[in-house]
């Protein structure tokens, strides 16, 4: 069977662990900055206040004024949520993760082990830890598995069998689709709240009036298709941090600071010579909150100028002053062996003598004569302060 575990509001206990006061009081996730002013998970006296998760800022602070807006940790969820699959992996289950909070896995493999569906899912439920308050759920189908995960209770297991599964998903919410907030919007439109009000219609009309979507809507309110659940291959264990004594938001020394994380990565021994082909770069930010961005290389890479100009302009993105700089090799080649290139990309042979030409001006000029400009204060009204002379690196 298909199994899977939900931990409800995953990221808004993760950043609540800094915060444990507020688990018993109206508090939700914050909109991440540059995103849509819409609340995340909600705690339950939140909820019971009339707050709602998907709620805009200014309804839910008007209907609620005392609801305290809880800065998301991404950086710290994402470490919290490996730390959960490797104790699954432990266990002896081949995970394969859909989202913080959200995991899929058979059982078919240790259901021997423990003694049959239910205590193996026990198992897992024990090694995700009871701080979560994790839910699991099992079906023939993967659906079904999320759905009957969705509705249990904190600690509770689920099973479905595959006769019951039409029957069990017809009372259900269209809520639980994982589909976006359009077509279930356009859904309660038109009068649709229960699965099976939706598996009724022919599914011909609902992909012609709500797209490729809708029609992928229509299977997992039936069922959904049978498929397997692939494990994941674990990630390299491969992290190195700086510290800043205080606060930094200098992008020009965010850069040195990166220069020098990327290095003293690349040297561990660990890596046993491999290319890197995904790294993360995360750091923590001043006031408590986080920031975490992933980068999935074109080309696996072990030179350290190549990575530190492709994770350089992330730097941009960080929305507050840094105090710790993180950088995770998160998955690494199988091999060092490296392909050459039949043909060079265009543009290579006019990039390489412009490097040439830089490295003959600086030898005869001497160090800091090629310089780049870099935007430091665009507002300011003073042209002398809004750019500065950078000397290049490479």
């Amino acid at each position: 069977m298909i199994a899977s575990i939900i931990v409800k509001g995953f990221e808004l206990r993760t950043a609540l662990r800094r915060r444990p006061r507020l688990a018993t009081a109206p508090a939700a996730l914050a909109p991440g900055p540059g995103t849509e002013p819409v609340l995340g998970p909600v705690t339950a006296a939140a909820e019971a206040a009339g707050v709602r998760p998907g709620m805009r800022l200014g309804e839910a602070l008007a209907t609620c004024p005392s609801l305290v807006l809880v800065e998301p940790d991404p950086a710290g969820a994402e470490q919290a949520w490996e730390a959960i699959l490797r104790r699954l992996e432990d266990a002896g289950f081949a995970v394969d993760p859909a989202e913080p909070g959200c995991v899929y896995f058979e059982t078919r493999g240790v259901e021997r082990l423990y003694g049959g569906v239910e205590r193996a899912l026990e198992r897992a439920l024990a090694a995700v830890g009871p701080e979560w308050d994790a839910s699991a759920g099992a079906a023939e189908r993967r659906f079904a598995a999320l759905a009957a995960a969705g509705v249990a209770r904190a600690g509770q297991v689920l099973i479905v069998s595959d006769e019951r599964t039409a029957e069990f998903l017809a009372p259900l919410p269209v809520d639980l689709l994982p589909v976006g907030e359009e077509e279930q919007q356009e859904l309660r439109e038109l009068g649709v709240r229960r699965l099976g009000q939706l598996a009724a219609l022919p599914g011909g009309a609902v992909a012609e009036r709500l797209g490729r979507e809708g029609g992928r809507a229509w299977r997992l309110a039936r069922g959904g298709r049978r498929r397997r659940v692939r494990g994941r291959r674990p990630p390299a264990e491969i992290v190195e941090s700086l510290e800043f004594p205080e606060a930094v938001g200098n992008e020009l020394t965010l850069r040195r600071a990166l220069g020098a994380v990327v290095e003293r990565a690349l040297a561990r021994p660990e890596r046993g010579g491999r290319l890197v082909r995904k790294v993360a770069l995360a750091a923590r930010l001043v006031g408590g909150g986080s920031w975490r961005r992933t980068l999935t290389l074109r080309e696996a890479d072990a030179d350290a100028e190549r990575l530190r100009v492709a994770l350089a302009p992330r730097l941009a993105e960080l929305p507050a002053p840094v105090l710790e700089l993180r950088l995770e090799l998160v998955e690494l080649s199988a091999s060092v062996g490296r392909q050459l290139e039949l043909v060079k990309p265009a543009g290579a042979e006019r990039r390489g003598r412009l490097k040439d030409g830089l490295r003959q001006v600086r030898a005869s000029t001497g160090g800091g004569s090629v310089c780049s400009v870099v935007e430091v204060a665009p507002w300011s009204r003073i042209p002398e302060a809004r750019a500065l002379f950078v000397p290049r690196d490479e």
